[in-house]
């Protein structure tokens, strides 16, 4: 996105409403319990762009949320920036598989809490479960890793990448008497890669069929 102009251009929610009911207290993490305080716009000139400007009372804790967003110049999808956002992970993209999203969810939960050997177990669950859903084929990890590579469906380097997990999240699914605690900067890279690997499989498709329907009703 080059501009906040880009907003809702490209990606983003079904309709042209801002999805209240999707986003979460930066304060109390509840979900969707928000009434409007304020609302202002601004218009793209010469165009009918328009950004939002809206602020959001939680109706859990009374905090405040500030929500930039825009509608698409099309009208059918919207997508928005909060201040301040959830410090904590509380959900995975809708466009995951749900099996999916609850293990990546919960190795992000573990970074947050600073317990790295369960955060390279979780993302480890989290590969394999997102390879299966793939199709991957084999007896084990490193098999349906293989598999899916050589489908051309996974990169060298994500292949590669998605070894590495495999062998930390071994070692501490299988740790020997004396294993160490895994790195937090380890455990953080893996959960990264699952993210990036995520967003691979699933968000980019995901954006690439929204805006494949939006050119073929003649949006520009």
């Amino acid at each position: 996105m080059k501009s906040w102009w880009d907003l809702g251009e490209w990606s983003g929610y079904s309709g042209s409403k801002l999805e209240v009911h999707a986003i979460t207290c930066a304060f109390c993490f509840e979900r969707g319990n928000f009434t409007v305080e304020h609302q202002a716009s601004k218009a793209k000139p010469n165009d009918r762009k328009v950004l939002y400007f809206t602020t959001l009372k939680c109706g859990n804790c009374a905090g405040y949320v500030m929500a930039l967003w825009s509608p698409s110049s099309s009208g059918d999808v919207h997508d928005y920036r909060l201040l301040p956002f959830p410090r904590k992970a509380t959900k995975a993209p809708d466009t995951w598989p749900a099996p999916v999203g609850r293990f990546w969810l919960q190795a992000q939960q573990s970074l947050q809490n600073e317990i790295w050997d369960a955060a390279a177990v979780m993302a480890r669950s989290a590969l394999q479960v997102a390879l299966r859903d793939c199709g991957a084929k084999g007896n084990n990890l490193k098999q349906e890793i293989n598999d899916l590579a050589s489908k051309g469906m996974i990169p060298p380097v994500m292949q590669e990448w998605a070894h590495e997990l495999r062998e930390l999240g071994n070692e501490s699914a299988h740790p020997a008497a004396d294993q160490p605690e895994t790195s937090p900067q380890d455990a953080k890279d893996v959960v990264q890669f699952c993210t990036y690997l995520f967003e691979y499989l699933y968000s980019l498709p995901h954006q690439i069929r929204q805006y494949k329907s939006r050119r073929s009703r003649g949006a520009i």
